[in-house]
């Protein structure tokens, strides 16, 4: 009987480790995206964009215009966003009056913030021909009660990153999230260079991701803050061709964030 029972052990054990053996592990799935870039730019530089639009259409580029005080502007600007809206270009939402949403909502609440900065905005750029799908917040500056509360009138709602950590750890990366956030390549931020941006582009190509970043004013000398020189992004549309990476807009990345099941 001790022998049955030694034998029935030995066969199960056999059984358990050859399984176990056998057993391959699941298949991590890629990416179905292609590496990239997403160009996007705040406030309401209409005409330095426009100037930047047609220094870079070469390199057919697409870009986010994140605008800001759009009962501001005038009809010529409106005509020449509509006008780069048409070559392919988005035009998103970047607040109504430009109000610091972390500060605003701290003083006055998230309603108040919503019926000033939000609603207008969406109703009037609605009005003026602009289908706001995207939203930036003006500084950067968020919380996730902010976050909460804008979900269901954007498809993506981006912040900025602002350090400068290691590529590996920079938060500048679509994260598979509709909150996302955008490494600031002003040529007045702290952390910004060119060898740094070479990093964070190298690292997007070589593990297949999509670099998000932001700029304000593109110029072709710099003279005051919250500018970016058209030199550096000549420079960054000329490394994405050399290496086959793809343009995207904020608004792309809303089919690529996975469905909450």
């Amino acid at each position: 009987m001790r022998i049955l029972f030694t034998k029935t052990v030995l066969f199960l054990l056999f059984l358990s480790l050859f399984s176990c053996e056998n057993k391959k592990p699941k298949p991590v799935a890629k990416p179905t995206y292609k590496a990239g870039v997403i160009l996007s730019f705040d406030d309401a530089y209409v005409d330095e964009w426009s100037e930047a639009d047609q220094a870079l259409r070469k390199y057919s580029w697409k870009a986010t215009f994140n605008v800001c005080r759009i009962d501001s502007i005038g009809a010529p600007e409106i005509k020449t966003l509509l006008e780069m809206q048409k070559y392919g270009h988005e035009i998103a939402g970047h607040g109504y009056h430009h109000y610091n949403a972390v500060k605003f909502t701290k003083q006055f609440g998230i309603k108040e913030y919503m019926k000033q900065e939000i609603d207008p905005m969406i109703i009037s750029m609605k009005k003026k021909g602009f289908n706001v799908t995207s939203f930036a917040y003006p500084y950067g500056e968020r919380s996730d009660s902010l976050d909460q509360a804008l979900s269901p009138l954007f498809k993506i709602i981006r912040g900025r990153a602002f350090g400068g950590e290691i590529p590996e750890k920079q938060d500048s990366y679509f994260n598979n999230s509709k909150i996302v956030f955008a490494f600031d390549i002003d040529n007045s931020h702290i952390h910004f260079s060119i060898p740094y941006v070479l990093e964070l582009l190298d690292y997007a190509k070589k593990n297949n991701k999509i670099l998000l970043l932001c700029g304000h004013k593109p110029v072709k000398e710099i003279t005051e803050n919250y500018q970016v020189k058209i030199e550096t992004l000549e420079f960054i549309c000329k490394y994405m061709k050399l290496n086959d990476l793809k343009f995207y807009k904020l608004s792309d990345l809303d089919n690529l964030v996975p469905l909450q099941l």
